[in-house]
């Protein structure tokens, strides 16, 4: 398919992670870059700074002329959106070059040397940490995140053309159409079953995805999945493996033993044994790409996070509030591990918005263990994303599931007041939907109510 000849992009679900990384790399190019989103957020904004015009109703008689000429514009669209969607409707109607996002990054990828890193949890994290190792070592490469760095203020990293670092998608089979040379799998978890309808089907997906590897050395994956390449752990016997030595201010300290030889005394940021084995992934992965120790160890040092990711709030002898983007049962289980362990004997309290009507149905036993091991337990109404409702799931339905007394659904409006009721000292807002557009808000009344007294 010709589409680099296009000088118009139209992005149906512009403001989405992975479709707004996509049209800053659009505009890099050169391209006339529009889009639609159904709102506005931080994400549209910068877009818009950087000259995108984007429109926030989905009415065909708003499309700007110039996407309205079908031979000189490419459309590309999130599987996210309803089929059904005006605008997508329209220009498929209308004989327009239509692409997903995962096809148009699958045509990049093959112009470049790609890293692509999947998984059910634990890519995004991977994913960044790796790009800033690359850029530790100023290494040429150009990276998609699907989530904003907190070193680089954004989820598109242009430093060259080397290698092209992607977070691969397994949402509606995505991951598929990437043209791979190097790939990592950290998690193989039941998750999307509104798309693979099983457990075994979606691990069909990912050995799928790690078969289209040739050399083995260049797969890497945990020590715990059925895959053929390079492992990785925590003392585990992989390939690649961290072992603790210490914990030191709230981050590990560790030796990472590769087949290479041994990297002692290294210092992972973020807590907890997930983000651990996560670490030990990246550093894997730039050990094999030729990055030199000392910029590992700088990189190491020096990186901030993810927003959303583990992300400190409030930090004090008194309240510490973390926020991140946890949406899957064993998602909230390694949180919990980490805050265990960071804080020990620390009262908790957690504020989960359950994110889609069908992975609460699917895994709602599974959710009602991982929130049982909070003190205190508060459940917002299920953010419903692409879906419409399903009978009698619900936020209370999960709720009555939960084997805790402290618990309650709430509105987002009383989050602040229910976490300094509860008496916990470390608090967490976790999900997908939209509960971290709140967080600013609820920082700002906490510390209202802690200057109160």
């Amino acid at each position: 398919m010709s589409w680099n000849d296009k000088n118009n992009v139209f992005f149906i679900g512009i403001g989405g992670i992975g479709m707004s990384a996509l049209a800053r790399h659009m505009v890099s190019l050169g391209k006339s870059v529009y889009g639609y989103d159904k709102t506005v957020s931080t994400l549209t904004s910068e877009l818009e700074d950087l000259g995108v015009e984007i429109v926030f109703d989905w009415s065909c008689d708003i499309i700007p002329k110039s996407c309205l000429m079908a031979e000189d514009t490419l459309v590309i669209y999130t599987p996210a959106i309803p089929q059904e969607h005006p605008q997508l409707t329209y220009f498929l109607s209308q004989g327009f070059t239509v692409c997903k996002r995962s096809e148009i990054l699958g045509f990049l990828s093959s112009d470049s040397y790609c890293i692509a890193i999947g998984g059910t949890h634990g890519k995004t994290t991977t994913t960044t940490l790796l790009a800033h190792l690359l850029k530790s070592n100023n290494s040429s490469f150009t990276a998609f995140l699907g989530g904003v760095s907190e070193n680089y203020q954004t989820n598109y990293i242009n430093s060259g053309d080397e290698y092209m670092l992607v977070e691969a998608d397994e949402y509606d089979r995505s991951f598929l159409t990437l043209r791979a040379d190097m790939a990592c799998v950290t998690s193989m978890d039941a998750d999307h079953l509104d798309i693979y309808h099983t457990e075994s089907d979606l691990k069909a997906s990912f050995v799928e995805f790690a078969g289209k590897i040739q050399n083995p050395k260049t797969l890497f994956h945990h020590i715990d999945l059925p895959l053929n390449g390079q492992t990785y752990g925590v003392a585990a016997p992989a390939n690649y493996r961290s072992e603790i030595t210490t914990i030191a201010d709230g981050s590990y300290v560790f030796d990472l033993i590769h087949p290479k030889g041994r990297l002692n005394q290294l210092k992972a940021v973020l807590p907890g044994r997930h983000n651990l084995a996560n670490t030990t992934a990246a550093c894997a992965m730039a050990i094999q790409l030729g990055c030199s120790e000392s910029a590992i160890r700088e990189g190491l040092q020096t990186f901030l996070g993810i927003q959303r990711r583990f992300s400190y709030r409030l930090k004090s002898t008194d309240f510490t509030l973390i926020d991140d983007y946890a949406h899957h049962p064993s998602e909230i289980t390694a949180i919990h591990q980490a805050v265990a362990e960071m804080y020990p004997n620390r009262g908790t309290a957690v504020v989960f918005q359950p994110h889609l009507f069908s992975r609460t149905r699917d895994f709602a036993k599974q959710f009602s263990a991982a929130l049982s091991l909070f003190d205190h337990v508060f459940l917002l109404p299920i953010y419903p994303a692409r879906e419409k409702p399903i009978p009698g799931v619900t936020s209370e339905w999960l709720l009555s599931l939960i084997d805790n007394d402290q618990k309650a659904v709430i509105s987002k409006s009383d989050i602040a007041s229910v976490l300094s009721r509860s008496k916990a000292t470390v608090g967490l807002l976790l999900g997908a939907g939209d509960i971290g557009l709140e967080v600013d808000n609820i920082v700002s009344q906490l510390n209202f109510q802690n200057e109160l007294g």
